[in-house]
């Protein structure tokens, strides 16, 4: 007989590997009939809010926003209309990267969180589930004021999901409500009006029809009830509601039935649209709430509009790295200096220096100056023996830069961490980022080291290169290998790299045993083409779709301007009328790589998912390789078009031979998914054709783009999962299995972690042939780590004989729990004298600003009006605030945050007031007390005024 611990540790390992225990609305696949998804609630709320933001920004600097919002917003269209109107090729590829990271972490509660009734409002747990939502959404504010900005958007997406919930499981919609339960997200207020633990609420369906299953009295008492649920157990309280379905137990005891409205074909379906809708508004709502806790740049850097990629350097800084450091200052400095204030200006600024035995710390930044700072301080020293910790610091930058980020490094020696490859390729996998590697003169290094008292070396050996090499083609990235002097012309790379809106064209690797050739499709809406061709031998030809050729020996010809530094070539190609296949002939007596990129609008984003059983069978996230012999499920999203059709999908080996189409099923709007039978074996990147409308032809556009990063297949599985947040001081425990359908043994374990917390697990696992087995990691956060703070936890799994392996990453935040939510208020005076002509005069408001026992104001801003703002602070935050501005500026909203993200808002106006009108109140919750007397000049007002926090989230979403 199983214990009661065992039967629970069975039944959690089948919650969080096999299925969703509860009903929900759909994760992510609508079952058709017009039902909304948990992807597209979030999705659509995003982008409309998104909308608003950008809307609010442009009327502030006096700029229209004509973009409508409604629920045709794509990423493409608002990076558009968010733009400012700059004609630089624009890229949506981060916002929907930024978006579908939201709402995967969303999907994700429904396996990770199966069994908690509060994470869905579940039992009538309304207490419990608004404090799910409010931790969720004070981490996202911690997480942001931190920068951790990819853990913000999985605190972001879970709390999304238990807040969509409510409006499905309970009766808030049965009972007449078409707006959002504010007090959701208002943990300092009540919960009024709740169905108590004895009281009845509903009676049993008749003949399987649950329209009018709640009690009449709950409903004309406006009582607030939720479905009980449970995959097990049949009991439940006397005469309660129950979710319904037929995985519900409870559903089949009196009163028998239901009143989710998960889809259109739910108990309650009926109501599902109105449902779903008001969810969208609510989470519109929660939106909003992050966005006055964090303000308007942010929160853009939260949802991912961004036009520019991170500049982001890894340099190595010992005795021999001089000529390298002084070429990362040079040309990180003049890519800052030409895109300063513009549009492609680095959306933020990441360097790690790397030495022996040390390496950090991380520097990340959105301010240009601070950057050049930091790049300014570093010099050349030390280093002790050759081999640096390289891989260490590229670690770091891997898990601080944004996904899909190019990332350069610049070293001379070998790395001492060599035994970090396979983590550093688990991190370029799951971050799609680029690795670039410009190797300088190593025989010089050895003298520089030599000279400086350091060992000698011989100088980088074959097998030090390959390591570079391996790991940036993995990652689609280059390694360049040039001489200290010629550098220069190398870094020409970088730049290349920050211009926005970069796609690949044709990337291939190749061990050559013959002449080959590649082809690549250009179509007339990429521009600004480039080929690069690394190696030390390769002899090649470039024909364009005309018939026009030039060699490699040519460097200023027809079809471009070829640069050779090192082991790289470099061909700036001319593609002015000259759209359609492409051809590249290349002969060379080594490995060589070759690579196309252009600047387009038109990009795409993919990640594996996998499918799961159960109530609402869908798919989830899939955090590591795909599995040999078995089918795959790509969920992609093409971005930069309003009309496009993807028309193929493959699977490309890098060795060029045995691609695999897959199965393609539009979901709606820019996703779609793709099913493959089975992947290749070995390396592969994804090939995308598709076709889209063009302005000026009638015939649709075909195009061609490829992912950059390579990935692989195993026959290892690694599966793990982390259901709650990290507090400082704390441990948690991650449990892993492993599993495979291959090789019996002893499987090792390696679990890294980016910030160098306190960790535990086995060496090593033992399975049988096709067996499983689990494990335990133990991580404990220090006591002073920032609230806020993200981790990026690796665990990785190699076979025997090292012959194949797998991992699986995790990201996650470290949190304080939160018990704070009063949001701050104010005392206004305000004092106005405005003639009718209103240039010619201002207008003053000074306000006391209290925090109450809460943790203080430490962030006053303005949300509306153009005066002048000031405050000043004591000991407990900023207590003062004082505003002047044009009479012709007639209203202000200013903005208080506390310390943990809590955010009030002052409200005052000077319109339509006179010695002749009456007391009148401005905003909600304000009350107003007018003495007014009259001029000669004008109106002169001396107004006190009280004004609570006000409580118009319910109206925001109205003001589309």
């Amino acid at each position: 007989m199983f214990s009661s611990v065992t039967a629970h540790a069975s039944l959690l390992w089948l919650t969080l590997f096999f299925c969703p225990l509860t009903e929900t609305f759909k994760p992510l696949l609508s079952p058709g009939g017009g039902s909304l998804t948990h992807r597209d609630i979030t999705q659509r709320a995003i982008f409309r809010k998104t909308g608003q933001v950008c809307r609010a920004m442009a009327a502030a600097q006096g700029q229209d926003f004509i973009l409508p919002i409604d629920d045709r917003l794509t990423a493409y269209t608002l990076q558009q209309a968010c733009s400012s109107g700059e004609s630089s090729i624009l890229s949506a590829l981060a916002f929907q990267t930024a978006v579908t990271n939201t709402y995967l972490s969303n999907a994700a509660v429904d396996v990770l969180q199966a069994l908690s009734a509060p994470h869905h409002f579940d039992d009538e747990t309304f207490a419990e589930g608004r404090d799910v939502v409010a931790q969720g959404a004070a981490a996202v504010k911690a997480a942001v004021k931190y920068g951790s900005f990819v853990s913000a958007r999985i605190s972001l997406g879970a709390a999304c999901h238990t807040l969509q919930d409510f409006y499905s499981h309970s009766n808030w919609i049965e009972i007449g409500n078409t707006v959002p339960f504010s007090n959701l997200i208002r943990a300092d207020t009540p919960l009024d009006n709740l169905a108590g633990p004895d009281r009845a609420t509903c009676r049993n369906c008749t003949g399987g029809n649950c329209s009018d299953n709640l009690l009449p009295e709950i409903l004309q008492e406006k009582k607030l009830t939720s479905g009980y649920f449970s995959l097990f157990f049949s009991v439940k309280p006397p005469g309660k509601c129950s979710h319904g379905g037929s995985f519900d137990k409870t559903s089949y005891q009196d009163p028998v039935g239901g009143i989710n409205k998960d889809d259109t074909t739910a108990s309650h379906g009926h109501l599902h649209l109105r449902a779903a809708q008001v969810a969208i508004n609510a989470t519109m709502e929660l939106l909003e709430d992050i966005r006055l806790a964090t303000g308007d740049k942010d929160f853009l850097r939260l949802v991912g509009v961004s036009q520019s990629s991170v500049l982001c350097f890894v340099v190595d800084t010992t005795g021999s790295m001089s000529d390298d450091i002084a070429e990362a200052k040079r040309v990180s400095f003049a890519i800052i200096d030409l895109k300063r204030g513009t549009q492609e200006e680095p959306s933020e600024y990441i360097l790690v220096p790397f030495n022996d035995p040390g390496f950090g710390p991380l520097i990340r930044t959105t301010d240009a100056d601070i950057f050049k700072q930091h790049i300014n301080k570093l010099s050349a020293s030390g280093g002790g023996d050759i081999p640096e910790m390289c891989l260490s610091g590229l670690l770091l930058a891997l898990t601080a830069a944004p996904p899909s980020s190019d990332i350069f490094v610049f070293t001379d020696a070998p790395a001492k961490d060599a035994e970090l490859k396979s983590t550093v390729t688990a991190l370029t996998e799951s971050t799609k980022s680029k690795v670039t590697f410009m190797l300088t003169d190593p025989s010089r290094s050895a003298r520089r080291h030599q000279r400086s008292g350091s060992p000698a070396s011989n100088r980088l050996s074959v097998a030090d290169t390959q390591l570079y090499r391996d790991l940036a083609q993995a990652s689609g990235g280059q390694a360049i290998e040039v001489s200290k002097s010629s550098l220069p012309q190398a870094t020409v790379i970088i730049e290349d790299s920050s211009t926005p809106a970069l796609v690949t064209l044709l990337q291939a690797v190749r061990t050559p045993l013959r002449a080959e050739n590649f082809s690549f499709l250009l179509d007339e809406l990429v521009s600004n083409v480039t080929l690069y061709i690394t190696g030390s031998s390769p002899a090649f030809t470039l024909y364009s779709p005309t018939g026009e050729s030039q060699s490699h020996e040519v460097s200023e010809g027809p079809l471009g301007t070829i640069q050779r530094v090192g082991n790289l070539h470099r061909m700036q190609v001319k593609t002015h009328n000259r759209t359609g296949l492409w051809d590249i002939t290349i002969n060379s007596t080594v490995t060589f790589t070759v690579k196309v990129t252009g600047q387009s609008s038109i990009n795409f984003l993919f990640n594996f998912v996998e499918a799961f059983g159960g109530a609402h069978g869908d798919f989830s996230l899939k955090q590591s390789r795909p599995s040999v012999g078995k089918s795959a499920t790509l969920l992609m999203s093409v971005t930069g078009s309003d009309s496009l059709r993807v028309t193929e999908v493959a699977l490309v080996p890098v060795s060029g031979s045995g691609a695999v189409n897959g199965t393609i099923e539009a979901l709606g709007g820019d996703d779609f998914l793709v099913t493959i039978n089975e992947p290749p074996v070995g390396n592969f990147i994804i090939h995308l054709r598709g076709e889209t409308s063009g302005a000026s032809r009638s015939s649709p556009i075909l195009f061609l783009r490829q992912s950059s990063t390579q990935l692989r297949a195993s026959r290892v599985a690694v599966t793990a999962s982390v259901n709650a947040t990290l507090e400082p001081g704390a441990t948690i425990t991650v449990p892993f299995t492993v599993e495979t359908n291959t090789t019996a043994g002893s499987y090792t374990i390696r679990v890294r972690n980016d910030r160098g917390f306190s960790v535990s697990f086995p060496s090593s696992v033992t399975l049988e042939a096709e067996g499983r087995a689990e494990g335990t990691v133990t991580l404990t956060a220090p006591s002073d780590t920032p609230s806020g703070t993200d981790i990026t936890l690796t665990i990785e799994a190699e076979a025997p004989g090292a012959t194949d392996s797998n991992y699986v990453v995790i990201s996650f935040a470290v949190a304080t729990k939160v018990t704070d939510f009063t949001r701050p208020v104010c005392q206004v005076d305000l004092t106005a004298n405005c003639p009718q002509d209103c240039s010619q005069a201002t207008w003053q408001l000074s306000a006391n600003l209290t925090d109450g026992n809460g943790t203080g104001i430490v962030l006053v801003t303005l949300q509306q009006g153009n005066g002048t703002l000031n405050t000043s602070s004591s000991g407990s935050g900023i207590t003062f605030a004082s505003y002047s501005a044009s009479c012709c500026s007639e209203v202000v909203e200013l903005v208080m945050v506390d310390d943990v993200g809590n955010a009030g808002v002052c409200s005052a106006s000077i319109r339509g007031l006179s010695s002749a009108t009456t007391p009148q109140t401005p905003t909600a919750n304000a009350t107003v007390t007018q003495i007014a007397t009259t001029s000669s000049a004008g109106h002169c007002l001396n107004l006190s005024i009280w004004l609570w926090p006000i409580v118009m989230l319910p109206l925001l979403y109205l003001k589309v």
